[in-house]
């Protein structure tokens, strides 16, 4: 996808992080934005920071693991604008602790905001595209996590691995009609985003904290380990160019730090060979 100009981008999760960065970019080229957070005070920030740049510019507050919430995000889109041309499946959490103790809301929470949110909006907006049929672009944000595995975090792993396979299969049915689609996953390493803070948009449903879990040690150890990596990764401010050019360039994979290189390569190696996830190797 190369022309921009008067398109309609839907983006989730776009009231900070990747999805404010990505509309930024968007809105340079002249594209239309529909925006959508599940944070109010969030997603107004980022509409008034367009209104005052003088982008076309509508905010839908929506809860993202809601399919009917999805439902009303897309019909937004389309009676406003009539077209969905970049959509943008961004919106994400990143809840850490082991299977065993982790618990089911949050895993209900993680499963809905990761990749059944993608399955909503695709669902939706796919048939809206084809009717289209224009060139029509579908990025997935998903993570490295998606491509290489470590401790602690199994849910999000999980969830970023579903996310890549969505997007590869789903990518293989849009090449079997000879759609227009593309499609592309984006899998960022550690970037200074505002993911560590996760809690502040836990939907109302997953409030019940009456679980041990939440006052575990590693509860705390892991919303610790998570502000770290986070704070101290990669400045944002050259993500939304790196992710506009991938989809410009037609790339499936967008990956961000090249030193995670070596280990998808040694994952599919020691797959190959049929060895399994060594804790003192991933260490080491």
């Amino acid at each position: 996808m190369r022309d921009f100009k008067d398109k309609v981008a839907l983006i989730t999760g776009a009231g900070n992080g990747f999805g404010f960065e990505i509309a930024k970019e968007c809105a340079d080229r002249e594209m239309k934005l529909v925006l959508v957070d599940i944070d109010k005070e969030d997603l107004q920030a980022a509409v008034s920071f367009f209104e005052k740049k003088g982008v076309d510019v509508t905010g839908v507050e929506c809860d993202v693991t809601l399919d009917l919430e999805v439902e009303k995000m897309v019909s937004t889109a389309i009676e406003n604008y009539g077209s969905i041309d970049f959509l943008v499946n961004n919106a994400g959490v990143a809840i850490p602790g082991p299977v065993w103790k982790l618990p089911v809301q949050d895993w209900d929470w993680i499963v809905g905001a990761n990749l059944m949110s993608q399955v909503y909006a695709m669902k939706r907006v796919i048939p809206i595209m084809i009717k289209q049929d224009s060139e029509c672009h579908i990025l997935n944000v998903a993570s490295v996590a998606g491509l290489i595995t470590s401790n602690g975090m199994p849910a999000y792993h999980a969830t970023k691995h579903a996310s890549v396979a969505l997007t590869e299969s789903t990518s293989y049915d849009l090449q079997a009609i000879n759609s227009k689609i593309k499609m592309s996953v984006f899998c960022p390493g550690f970037v200074q985003t505002d993911l560590h803070n996760y809690e502040r948009h836990r939907p109302e449903r997953f409030m019940d904290k009456s679980d041990p879990y939440y006052s575990s040690y590693e509860y705390f150890s892991g919303q610790k380990r998570a502000e770290f990596v986070i704070t101290t990764g990669m400045p944002i401010e050259s993500i939304g160019l790196s992710v506009m050019n991938g989809i410009e360039e037609e790339q499936f994979y967008i990956l961000t730090h090249p030193l995670y290189n070596t280990l998808i390569g040694k994952r599919v190696k020691e797959m190959l060979e049929g060895k399994g996830p060594d804790l003192v190797a991933l260490r080491g």
